[in-house]
Parts: C-alpha cells; structure tokens; sequence
C-alpha cells in the first residue's frame, strides 16, 4: 500500500488522535495531533506524543507548516509544503502516510483541515524523498530548504521513482556436445569351412584283377553249363 490514511486505529497502529481548536484558528488550521509511536516528519523523527500543528501566520505565504509541542513552547520543526488537493472533503482532520522500509517510522505525507478540498504536502529532502519514492514507487515532492527564511522562495521538485530494470533473460548453458559414436563394423562373416576329401584308396589294380578272375570264373561255370 503507497498510501495509509490513519485517524484513530486501534491499540499497537499507528493512531493519531486529532482535536482541531475553534473555528477562529482557521486562518493557521491549527490541530492538535496526538500519536501512539514515532512518526517521519522532513528533517525530523518526532517520539510518540501530543503536537500542535499550524500554518506559518504569513499571508504571501500559505504552505509553510509549524509542528510545536504540546503546550507550544517549542518549535520542533518547520516544514515547506506544496497543495496537495481530493476531490472529497471530510469534516475531520485527515494525515496520511508513504510507506517506508521495515523498522523505520512512517513519513507523514500530507495534512488536511476539515472541509478543506486541499490540504499541504510535505518536501522531503532529497536523501529522505529516494527513499521514499523507490518503497512508495511514486514521485515524493522535494526541497533543500531546512530555515524559515529561506522557505518562501525556496523550489519544490520531484524525486520519481527508480526505473525498474529490464529483466534479463539467463541464458542457460547448452548441455555439453556428446561425442559422436561411430557404430563398429559389423564382423565379416565366417568363411565356409573347405570340404575336405575323402583319403584315397590304395591303388584300383587289384581291384581290377579281382574283377578279371570273377569273370573268368563265371565264364567257365557257364561254358559247363552248356556243354552237361
């Protein structure tokens, strides 16, 4: 949230009880403010307490703001202002808020009197307004001036927000090249074994004589056969 608007909250917020005096005040709006912790203020912590707060009594001059203590004799600080201006008026005091950084107080931001269309913004010092505005992500209103004197003329810029930083993309790592892996050679194919020839026989001539006597004999059996 950029912006807290707190009237009366309840017990450990941030509460602000606001008493605004008679309407005769209207000339410097006084108000009294009372918080239940430390507050932001340009140039200024302010500890939990009671504090009245007005307009600078000077007619050229109508966004210089006085915070004092309670009873008024003290002045805590000074505060160069800008208008900051809502469509809706309320019939109460209204203080709102930037958000801040964890641990730190918030920082009072703009002050409205009752049925008023336009209350003052706070300046905050250039050291103060980066903060502000790189948690708040809006431009904070911002001055150098710190004394009294030198508030009526004193510029008002802008401290903007920072410029959000183009994403990068992460280019991720190609996985590593794996080595290409030649396929073996398919084994070439067993030779097919050589027949091997029978061992040779002894030499055919008894073969033949065997068969030469075998047909003698027959020879003779059938020249008997004939002649009986």
């Amino acid at each position: 949230m950029n912006r807290l608007v707190l009237a009366l909250a309840s017990a450990g917020v941030l509460a602000i009880a606001l008493a605004p005096t008679a309407r005769a005040d209207e000339w410097n709006k006084k108000t009294i403010m009372t918080v239940n912790e430390s507050i932001q203020v340009p140039n200024k912590v302010l500890p939990a307490g009671k504090y009245v707060i007005k307009l600078l009594d000077s007619p050229s001059d109508r966004h210089i703001v006085q915070i004092f203590n309670a009873d008024e004799t003290h002045l805590e600080t000074t505060i160069l202002a800008i208008p900051n201006y809502r469509l809706q008026p309320t019939g109460k005091t209204v203080f709102t808020f930037w958000e801040t950084p964890p641990g730190q107080p918030k920082a009072l931001r703009a002050w409205f009197y009752p049925g008023d269309n336009f209350g003052q913004e706070f300046a905050y010092p250039k050291s103060a307004a980066v903060q502000i505005a790189s948690i708040a992500h809006q431009p904070v209103p911002t001055t150098e001036a710190t004394q009294p004197a030198e508030m009526p003329s004193a510029a008002v810029t802008t401290t903007p927000p920072p410029a959000e930083e183009p994403r990068q993309e992460v280019a991720q790592a190609a996985p590593p090249t794996q080595p290409e892996v030649q396929p073996e050679p398919a084994p070439a194919p067993a030779p097919e074994p050589v027949p091997q020839e029978l061992p040779k026989t002894a030499s055919p001539y008894p073969l033949v004589g065997l068969i030469g006597l075998f047909s003698v004999g027959l020879y003779f059996v059938l020249h008997v056969v004939r002649t009986s």
